[in-house]
């Protein structure tokens, strides 16, 4: 499972674009989603396709588990600061 990013450039913001699109594909095939990605995109976008799932260790009690690869330090069972409130 892949999530793809969508970024457009956008002179307004400090990084010089912004996110327009996040979307989730259930295929095993990579190279395939990347194709599809860059046949759709306009002139001023550009993307970026991560594993939608990563394995963590939890620190506490030390047993893997997955995750989005988006979530917070904070809000991940594998940071201090998540066992420390």
């Amino acid at each position: 499972m892949y999530t793809v990013e969508i970024y457009r450039a956008d002179a307004r913001t400090k990084a010089g674009e912004r996110l327009v699109l996040k979307k989730d594909y259930d295929t095993d095939n990579r190279s395939t989603l990347e194709k599809t990605v860059k046949d759709s995109l306009q002139k001023n976008e550009r993307y970026e396709i991560h594993e939608t799932y990563v394995t963590r260790t939890s620190l506490v009690g030390g047993k893997e588990f997955q995750e989005r690869y988006d979530t917070p330090y904070y809000c991940s069972p594998s940071s201090e600061s998540y066992w420390s409130m």
